[in-house]
């Protein structure tokens, strides 16, 4: 392991649901109980903005009683301690990562807590509900606000930066996601293919498992702590 190594995390839903939050695309996942075809779509913010609001309100709501868990303290401390550069691509919308302290993020689908204007594009920080009456603060446009969510059909955010990030990164390591969502399900080939060393630690086996160069399955609460002290002493070398 060189000393200035750079490290790319890819972190999914299964890190946030130990803290709390609906997953949805586990078996009782919030898709389970909701088509997604109803509120996560451009055409069903259009047809039905009410509903998509309501819903994402909701996903807002609860963000205040979950609290980081100690797979997300752990990615503070690695980021805070390694030599080198530690970022973080998170596919959840939730804001746990920033509560627990980590600084180098990115949302490639979007955060709960911004709005974006379908008429000017401009995407701000917001707290609490929106509704088909909130107004664009720099256009002013009424009944143009949306959640900041990158919806199926929608390009992720940010894809070139976080290529330029797994070609260039010493570690890739995948913590708690399906291997199901496409483009995050193929990074680890992108970093593999450039020479990183690739880690997934999930409660169960991947989707996508087997392009990893190293698996450990169980809770990242428990997992992942103990991997980053692996890293940070020395004893974990690639």
């Amino acid at each position: 392991m060189a000393v200035t190594s750079n490290i790319v995390i890819l972190t999914g839903a299964g890190i946030s649901a130990e803290s709390g939050v609906n997953t949805f695309r586990d078996r009782n996942g919030i898709w389970s109980r909701v088509r997604l075809e109803d509120v996560a779509t451009p055409e069903a913010f259009a047809a039905h903005p009410g509903r998509v609001q309501k819903f994402y309100n909701q996903r807002r709501a609860q963000l205040p009683s979950v609290k980081p868990n100690p797979a997300h303290h752990a990615l503070v401390r690695l980021e805070q301690s390694h030599a080198g550069s530690v970022t973080i691509v998170t596919q959840n919308v939730d804001d746990l990562h920033e509560r627990a302290g980590s600084q180098n993020i990115i949302h490639m689908h979007g955060e709960l807590n911004r709005s974006l204007c379908a008429a000017c594009g401009a995407s701000a920080p917001h707290r609490g509900d929106l509704s088909i009456d909130s107004e664009c603060a720099s256009c002013g446009a009424i009944g143009r606000l949306r959640p900041d969510i990158v919806w199926f059909g929608e390009m992720p955010y940010q894809m070139d930066r976080i290529y330029d990030l797994l070609r260039d990164c010493d570690l890739f390591l995948s913590v708690g996601t399906s291997g199901n969502v496409y483009p995050a399900a193929q990074f680890v080939q992108e970093a593999d293919r450039h020479g990183a060393h690739t880690v997934e630690i999930n409660l169960e086996p991947s989707l996508g498992v087997s392009d990893f160069a190293e698996a450990r399955h169980g809770k990242a609460g428990t997992l992942l702590p103990t991997f980053v002290d692996e890293v940070l002493s020395g004893q974990y070398r690639f």
